[in-house]
C-alpha cells in the first residue's frame, strides 16, 4: 500500500517574514501547485459561545499552535505562533458579542476518526473567548478596556448576569468541514486550509503541516531538530521550520522514493498524514536511524557537508542522507576517509550536480541523485 493509497484568520495575524532566514538552495514549495480530487462534505451549524468555549476545554476542538515547549497536556493543542491580536481588537470582539452585534464565522475540520475538531479559520477568535472565559490573557489578567462604559474593566465573571448570558447565548455560525475521500488519510486538510488563508496568512508549507497534522510525528521531528550533530550540520535554526522539513523529506524519500511521483509539496503533506501519529515508523526506528545517519555524516564528511556552496542545499541534504542511511542499513562504516573521498568524487560527477542545482522536485532529478548517492556510498567498508 502506497502513501498516496493511505494517506480566514485575518490580515491582523503577522508571521515573521523570510527576511533573516538563512537562505537555502532548493525548490520554492509556496509555488508549487497541487493536482488533487477528494470528495468533501461541509454543512453549517450554529454554536452557542459557551458552548464553544467547552468544547475547547474538552479538547473536542483543536486550535492550531506553533507553540514548541507547550505541553502536550494544554487545552489548546498543535502549533500555531503565539496569540497575536492586539488587545483593543480582542476587546471589541468580546464588546461585540455582548451588544448583540454579528460577527465573522468559522471553519472546523472534523477529523477521522478521533472526530476532533481542527480550526482551519477563525482560531484568533475563539483564542480570544477561551482567555476572556478563562480570565487571563497573555500571561494577565483579561479585563475589558477602551469599551462601552458597562463593560469597561469587568471580566467575565465580573458580567451582570443578563450581559454574562447574552454572551453565553450568542451564536456563531460555523462551516465544519468532512473528507469522504480518500478514507485513508486526511490529507485535503492541507489544500483546504491553504485556499481559506490565501492573501490572509504568509505560512511556509512546513508551518502548515506541523500546525495540521498535529501528532505524535511532529513532537519527533521537533525532538531530532534538536540534535547536536544535526544543528552543526544545518546551522543556525530556522525559524520558519525549513530544517524540520529536512527531516521530514529524508525520511519520505528513506522510506518512500519509489513512489515519488511529485510535487514535492504533495509528497511530503502525504507522508505527514499517513504517518500523523507513527503509525508507519516507530519512533525508536526514526531516532536510530537518523542519529546514526547525522553523525556518520559529520564524523566522515565534515559539517560543511549540506553546503556545496554558502547555503544549505536540501537536494545535496537528501540525497546524502539517504545514500549514507541505505549504507548504514547493512551496519557501520568503519573507513570515514573512504566516506569523504566519495562524496568528493559525487560532488565533482556531473550528472549528480545536474540534479542537485536545477528542477530538484522533478521526478527525473530525484531519482537521479538518490540512485547517484546510494551507489556512491553502498560499497563503504
Amino acid at each position: 500500500m502506497t502513501i498516496y493509497e493511505d494517506a480566514k484568520i485575518g490580515n491582523s495575524l503577522e508571521i515573521p517574514s523570510l527576511i533573516g532566514e538563512e537562505p537555502v538552495d532548493d525548490l520554492d514549495e509556496v509555488s508549487e501547485v497541487i493536482p488533487f480530487t477528494y470528495s468533501i462534505t461541509s454543512y453549517g451549524a450554529d454554536y452557542l459561545v459557551d458552548s464553544l468555549v467547552d468544547r475547547i476545554k474538552k479538547k473536542d476542538i483543536v486550535i492550531p499552535k506553533f507553540n514548541w515547549n507547550q505541553p502536550e497536556e494544554t487545552n489548546v493543542e498543535g502549533f500555531q505562533r503565539q496569540y497575536v491580536w492586539p488587545r483593543p481588537t480582542a476587546d471589541r470582539f468580546i464588546e461585540s458579542l455582548l451588544l448583540g452585534l454579528p460577527v465573522p464565522g468559522i471553519f472546523l475540520f472534523k477529523e477521522k476518526p478521533s472526530s476532533l475538531s481542527l480550526v482551519l479559520d477563525g482560531h484568533q477568535r475563539l483564542f480570544t473567548l477561551f482567555s476572556y472565559y478563562e480570565g487571563i490573557i497573555n500571561g494577565k489578567e483579561y479585563r475589558l478596556a477602551n469599551v462601552q462604559e458597562q463593560f469597561e474593566g469587568k471580566r467575565y465573571k465580573d458580567l451582570d448576569v443578563g450581559d454574562r448570558r447574552r454572551l453565553d447565548d450568542s451564536i456563531i455560525h460555523t462551516t465544519i468541514i468532512r473528507q469522504d475521500e480518500p478514507t485513508d488519510d486526511q490529507s485535503s486538510i492541507y489544500s483546504i486550509f491553504e485556499r481559506l488563508n490565501k492573501g490572509g496568512i504568509n505560512l511556509q508549507p512546513q508551518e502548515i503541516r506541523v500546525a495540521l497534522y498535529h501528532g505524535k510525528f511532529v513532537r519527533v521531528l521537533q525532538a531530532l531538530n534538536n540534535r547536536e550533530a544535526w544543528r552543526e550540520l544545518y546551522g543556525k535554526e530556522s525559524s520558519r521550520l525549513k530544517d524540520m522539513e529536512m527531516i521530514l523529506r529524508f525520511f519520505a524519500f528513506l522510506y518512500y522514493s519509489d513512489q515519488y511521483r511529485g510535487p514535492l509539496k504533495d509528497f511530503l503533506n502525504r507522508y505527514m498524514a499517513t504517518n500523523q501519529n507513527l503509525q508507519k515508523q516507530s519512533e525508536q526506528e526514526l531516532n536510530g536511524i537518523f542519529e546514526r545517519t547525522t553523525q556518520t555524516i559529520l564524523t566522515g564528511i565534515g559539517a560543511k557537508a549540506f553546503r556545496p556552496d554558502r547555503a544549505v542545499n536540501a537536494a545535496v541534504v537528501d540525497s546524502l542522507m539517504v545514500g549514507v542511511a541505505k549504507r548504514l542499513d547493512k551496519g557501520n562504516i568503519e573507513d570515514k576517509r573512504y566516506l569523504k573521498k566519495q562524496f568528493d568524487a559525487l560532488m565533482e560527477n556531473t550528472e549528480y550536480t545536474k540534479a542537485i542545482e536545477a528542477n530538484t522536485a522533478d521526478k527525473i532529478n530525484v531519482e537521479r541523485r538518490l540512485r547517484l548517492a546510494e551507489e556512491a556510498f553502498s560499497q563503504a567498508p
